[in-house]
This record gives structure tokens, sequence and C-alpha cells, in this order.
């Protein structure tokens, strides 16, 4: 069978136990990449996350002249400094990773070089206005068809002038891109960022001694980064990624006498929405032995089956901290008691896949009720009854869609079947392997 439309079957789980460690962070991982590259010298990455996103922003690093390699359990990056990167000699192809393709660009559009971006079908058809136009204000020019999509020339500026740019659409990529930029530039460049959203790239560029300021005005953020900052090298050990824990956090809470324990997680405090969200429904989920490591809040999560889960109306402004948690809040809305209310998410239409539309179909298709608009989503949740299932979704070769759906296999009377499911190797290559460890049941269908 083709990888790429492989499909697996999730039936009815027995509980969940266990301590389990789930792949590391994502975005910190590329962000780890991007700066030990802007450094002068080597930078030790321990834990990187080794999936196929990542592997792209490496790729696309090497090729912009960068040496980076495995030894090890550690990854190894030299640096070729601020305005040290070569013109690569190819396409950089970035697969299915938004991130990849925006940081990237933020690199290449004030350096004085040419690079081609593309992507797989998926990304090709994701916006790309939203980063080409602040990058335009630099000086660089971009190449790209009428609607501003993939694959897309980029000509970095000669003599990049800074700039002062205020996010239209709440967004980390975005916003990581111009920082990104603006430190090959002789000046201050500015972001004002009106709803707040991941900060990995302000921590990690603190973290690596660029000069960057953060100050409050009113309920807007003010993030300032000064041009030519001394970037110096680093040791990196990547958490846990809580958008990879939401899953087993979620079967754990669903499937009756579950108890796990998910170690070692990175719970930023504007990634932390689901978390907070599930308290909110009553679930029963403990957060132990806190630390800091790079500036990063750690912690171990400790979840056991919760019963009583009730729907609730999720506050608007909470989006941007749980962006990539919607489709797996969404399977365990399903379960609660009354309807679950997820306003003010229409970024989901432009993910990998149309999110919102995906979870709607998936969810009417297993038995659920669902009220779908615009940027709006309701769960009507069926409380104590059972959910049929049955289903065949088709997850578009969204990794989030298919792992989300996966997780509702082990809860429905039916088992479901998940067509396009290798798409989750890009965030988490071992799902299967681990979540069976635990007592799911999901299956690859033979060809």
């Amino acid at each position: 069978m083709n990888k790429k439309f492989q499909t697996i079957i999730s039936g009815n789980s027995s509980a969940l136990k266990g301590q389990i460690y789930v792949p590391s962070d994502k975005s910190i991982s590329h962000r780890a990449l991007i700066l030990g590259s802007l450094a002068v010298g080597k930078t030790i990455i321990s834990d990187l996350l080794e999936s196929e996103d990542v592997f792209k922003t490496a790729n696309g690093l090497k090729a912009l002249g960068v040496d980076i390699y495995k030894r090890g359990n550690e990854w190894f990056v030299h640096g070729v400094g601020i305005g040290g990167f070569c013109e690569p000699d190819d396409i950089i192809d970035c697969g299915n990773s938004g991130t990849s393709v925006r940081l990237l660009m933020g690199l290449v559009s004030t350096s004085p070089i040419k690079a081609t971006f593309t992507g797989d079908e998926s990304l090709r058809n994701r916006p790309m206005d939203r980063v080409v136009e602040p990058l335009s204000e630099f000086g660089a020019f971009f190449s790209t068809n009428y609607d501003c999509k993939l694959p897309i020339h980029v000509i970095g500026s000669n003599e990049p002038i800074p700039i002062n740019y205020i996010l239209k659409i709440p967004s980390a990529q975005v916003k990581s891109a111009i920082l990104l930029a603006g430190l090959n530039v002789k000046g201050t460049t500015s972001i004002t960022e009106n709803e707040a959203t991941r900060d990995h790239t302000e921590k990690m560029l603190e973290s690596f001694g660029a000069n960057i300021k953060v100050k409050r005005k009113g309920l807007s953020k003010i993030i300032s980064v000064s041009g030519f900052s001394k970037i110096t090298t680093s040791a990196i050990k990547v958490p846990g990624d809580i958008s990879s824990a939401a899953f087993p956090i979620a079967s754990a809470c669903m499937i009756p006498n579950s108890e796990i324990v998910i170690k070692n997680v990175g719970l930023n405090p504007l990634r932390d929405g689901f978390i907070d969200t599930l308290i909110e429904m009553g679930a029963n989920i403990k957060i132990e032995n806190k630390n800091l490591e790079n500036g990063e809040l750690v912690a171990d999560i400790h979840v056991t089956y919760s019963p009583n889960l009730k729907g609730i109306e999720v506050p608007k402004e909470r989006s941007p901290r749980m962006i990539d948690e919607y489709p797996i809040l969404s399977i365990l809305a399903a379960t609660a008691k009354g309807p679950t209310i997820m306003d003010g998410i229409k970024e989901l239409r432009y993910k990998e896949s149309d999110r919102i539309s995906a979870v709607s179909d998936g969810l009417k298709r297993s038995g659920v009720n669902v009220s779908e608009k615009q940027d709006k989503l309701t769960i009507f949740g069926k409380g104590n009854q059972k959910i049929k299932g049955g289903s065949i979704i088709d997850a578009s070769n969204d990794h989030r869609i298919a792992m989300s759906f996966a997780i509702l296999g082990s809860i429905t009377e039916k088992s479901v079947e998940i067509r396009g499911a290798s798409s989750i190797k890009t965030s988490f290559p071992n799902f299967i392997d681990l979540m069976n460890s635990l007592g799911l049941d999901i299956s690859i269908l033979k060809s």
C-alpha cells in the first residue's frame, strides 16, 4: 500500500495504564535548529523531535550552508552566524511543514541570496500572503502566483530596512519570521501583537543572547529585536510537546479506570489552554514536578479517568493558546454532557486541512450531532450514551485529524477506519506504538 494513503483501524480499548514520554516539542525543535544556525560555533540539542517536519527545517538549513548532524542521541549545529547563509543550489522542499517554510523565508528575506520554496500538495494550498506581506516591507522581493501560494521565489534584500509591524492575524509563525528577519537588519524591528501567541522564539532568542525586549502597551504586546545581535551557542534540551500529549490525555479522561503519567511536558503559559479547558470540563488532571528548562516551564501531567465531563463554552481569547488541540478537544467533547462551544477558531480552516469541516464531518459520520459555522464549532456531547462509530474518515493527510479520530475509535461501539494516516509521522512518529503500549487497539490495515 502507498504509505501516503496508509489506513489505520482503531477499535474499542481497555483502560490506559502507564508512564510515558511523548515526542519532543515540534515548535521548539524547529527553532533550536534555526537559532543554532544563526550562532557562531557549535550548538548541541538533546531530544530534538525526529519527525518529517523538523527534518524539513534541518534540510532547508543545510541547503543554506549550515552543517547539521546527529551523533548518538544529540544533534549538532555548526552555526554560520547572522548574515552567513549561502545561496541554495536547488529548490527547498518543506514538505508538509508550514513552520519550516515561513521561518526559512524569514531568514532568506534579509540575506542577499535567492531561494525557491515549495511543499507537498497540502502546503501548496496554504496561504503565504500573511508572511510575504511583512517580509516584503524589509525590502525582499517575492515572485509567486496570483493567490500567493507555493512555490515562491524569494530574492533577499541587499540593504534591508527595519520595520514596525502590527500583526493582523495572531500567528506565531508570522511573528517568528519577522523576528528572524530582523536579526540581519541594521536598527530595531518591532512587532505589535494584539492577541498573545506562543513565544518560543522570543524565549529562545533571549537564551541565545539576542537583544530582544518585550513590553506591554495596554492589552497589546510590543516585541522588539535589535539587528546584528551577537547570537551565542547554547545547549538545548527539548521538552515533550503538549500538542502530542493532548492525545493520551484525552484518551485517559474518556476510558474507564485509566491512569497515566506523561513525563517532562512543556507547559508554556501560551500553550496550555487545552489543560485549562479540560479542567473546566471536569477532567481529573494534576500538574506535578514543575521546573524551568531554557526558560520554558516543564512538568509531569498525571491524568485519571474523568466520568463527569461537561460541555463548556471555550473562551474566544483562549484559541491562540490551544489552536492545535481543537480537533482532539472535539473528540473529548463528544463524550461530555451537554454542548461544547468553540468560537473564534477560523484559523483552523487554513491548517494542513480545513480542520473545522474535517472534525464536523467525521463526528457526524460517527453518530455525533455537530453544528458548524465559519469560525465556530459546537459539539453536542452524548454524555453517558455510547458513540456509534463504524465510520470511515478521510484525514486529508492531516496528522492531527488522523490521530484525533484514532482516539475516537477507542471509545466507539464500532471501530473507526482512518485513511491518509501516514501524515502522523510529521509530528508523532511513534503514535501507534506508544498509544498501543498504554492499552489502545490501533492497527495498520494491510494491503
